[in-house]
């Protein structure tokens, strides 16, 4: 469980960093922020970078801005503590209070970044393990092995063992709960400054899991002024409630006026898929109606059907897909009887 070998810089600015990202090779630099989720991995040898980024030091990356106008900005080292205890985001933004609460424990909460928390690595029961017990297994597709015996390493998936797709699944919380909030992203890189959709962040594919280029730092968070005041929550389905990824998560923002009738709607999900995804036919049944069983039965299906939970976890397939069904019913009736505030308890199904 040792460290690799690696050489380690500390910019102090982000035109620092984006200097020495482009001065290295592709996929031979890190960038570490909190360390939560790179450490482990360094430890495990899922990858050996030659170089490593320490950001923590570049002071303009911190700090929550709010502004009627201009809405929600998130500095990408703006921890998940700060986030979840800011007056702000528990007032107007529900959803993201209560994701970013769910994440680990409180020490990794402390540490662990709203931008590196949207970086994580995919996760997968074949792939998330020592290098001796994947050296057992000849490896997978995402982290090829050599074998002794072969002139190549084998390339295999073993949870789909006939497909050449990796189904590593996206394990984060943060991520569907801004999804509902219809967050962007701030990309600073050598052509300068962009803002783009959270939602286009990602690839839906376990090894290539994000559009971001070598060169390329994530540096801010955005959430729109007309997100502030939805009705939200976050339902996340864990072995241990303490500390573990979700297997499933499921998010909810909406408008409900005073009528109960929904005026926008939004439902993304996480860990079920090789990127956390919105689930648009939600918004197509839900806008303008009113909460019935029947609705809420109806959504939770369309959830389901996209959502794809395999064999990537020691939950199963069966048991994930369901839990989807059941987050989903629990969220709409708690935003619709603005039960804002969800006590995290495990949840078990119906």
């Amino acid at each position: 469980m040792t460290l690799p070998a690696f050489s380690l810089v500390r910019p102090q600015t982000v035109a620092e960093a984006l200097r020495v990202l482009q001065d290295a090779a592709p996929g031979q630099a890190k960038v570490i922020a909190g360390g939560t989720d790179l450490i482990p991995n360094l430890q495990m040898k899922l990858y050996a970078p030659q170089l490593v980024v320490d950001i923590k030091g570049i002071a303009a990356l911190r700090g929550i801005e709010w502004s009627p106008g201009q809405g929600l900005r998130i500095g990408a080292l703006t921890t998940l503590t700060e986030l979840e205890r800011a007056p702000i985001v528990r007032e107007q933004f529900p959803v993201l209070a209560e994701a970013v609460a769910a994440v680990a424990g409180p020490l990794q909460r402390n540490m662990g970044t709203i931008g590196g928390n949207l970086c994580l690595e995919t996760r997968c029961l074949w792939y998330n393990q020592s290098e001796f017990w994947r050296r057992a297994l000849g490896g997978c597709l995402k982290l090829p092995m050599p074998n002794p015996h072969a002139a190549h390493p084998r390339t295999i998936c073993h949870v789909a063992p006939g497909g050449k797709f990796c189904w590593a699944v996206w394990s984060g919380d943060s991520a569907p709960a801004l999804l509902a909030l219809d967050a962007e992203v701030e990309i600073s890189g050598p052509r300068g400054v962009t803002r783009r959709p959270l939602r286009e962040l990602y690839k839906n594919d376990g090894m290539d899991r994000l559009a971001l280029g070598h060169d390329e730092l994530l540096t801010a968070v955005h959430i729109p002024a007309r997100a502030a005041g939805r009705r939200g929550t976050y339902r996340k389905l864990r072995i241990r409630n303490s500390i573990d990824y979700p297997l499933a998560g499921v998010a909810v923002a909406m408008e409900v006026d005073d009528q109960g009738i929904c005026h926008a709607a939004r439902v993304a999900i996480a860990a079920v898929n090789p990127a956390p995804l919105l689930v648009p036919q939600a918004e197509a049944l839900l806008v303008g109606q009113k909460a019935s069983p029947e609705l809420i039965e109806e959504v939770a299906r369309a959830v389901t059907r996209t959502g794809k939970p395999l064999t990537t976890s020691a939950s199963t397939p069966e048991y994930r897909r369901e839990m989807l069904r059941v987050f989903t019913r629990r969220a709409l009736q708690a935003c619709w009887d603005r039960r804002d505030n969800v006590e995290h308890e495990r949840d078990t199904g119906d």
